[in-house]
């Protein structure tokens, strides 16, 4: 049986289509993300993890949000230079999306009904809000904006040994 993120499609940055499976056997970090937000220098963070994990199969996810607090208004050219020069940015980015409401992305209402919030809510509450998925493509726990990028550390050690 396949695991249910791997058919969902997402486009990445530059408009390009990425089909989830494409990372298939790696432990996965799926964040929305915002240029514009108190959390915003969790990229430093997230960029760190991604440079520690990557070559043990850690991919991090980066997808920009505009549904909160309208922190992320620019256009994926905008959102993709902002993370690089002021975070070195190098993990995949992908186009803007919603997380919740009537336009949720697939990933996100699949990601939201696998690991719900506090009090089993499964709406997002804001900017960087993380999702840990396995190899198997399981979706394992759901990180609140305040859990840093580097106390996942444990937890992605454990996933990819």
């Amino acid at each position: 049986m396949t695991a249910a993120i791997y058919p969902i499609i997402v486009k990445d940055i530059q408009g390009k289509d990425v089909v989830m499976e494409d990372f298939k056997d790696k432990v996965i970090l799926i964040v929305n993300t915002a240029s514009k937000c108190g959390f915003t220098p969790q990229y430093k963070g997230l960029e760190a993890l991604y440079q520690q994990y990557k070559d043990r199969g850690l991919v991090i996810l980066g997808f920009p949000c505009n549904q909160f607090g309208k922190q992320e208004q620019g256009n994926e050219d905008e959102i993709s230079q902002f993370c690089e020069l002021n975070f070195g940015v190098t993990f995949p980015l992908f186009s803007k999306i919603d997380v919740n409401g009537a336009n949720s992305h697939p990933l996100y209402q699949h990601l939201k009904k696998s690991a719900k919030g506090l009090l089993a809510s499964e709406s997002i509450k804001w900017n960087f809000t993380k999702f840990l998925v396995d190899k198997q493509g399981n979706v394992i726990e759901r990180y609140s904006p305040t859990t840093k990028p580097e106390d996942l550390n444990v937890i992605i050690e454990k996933l990819l040994s």
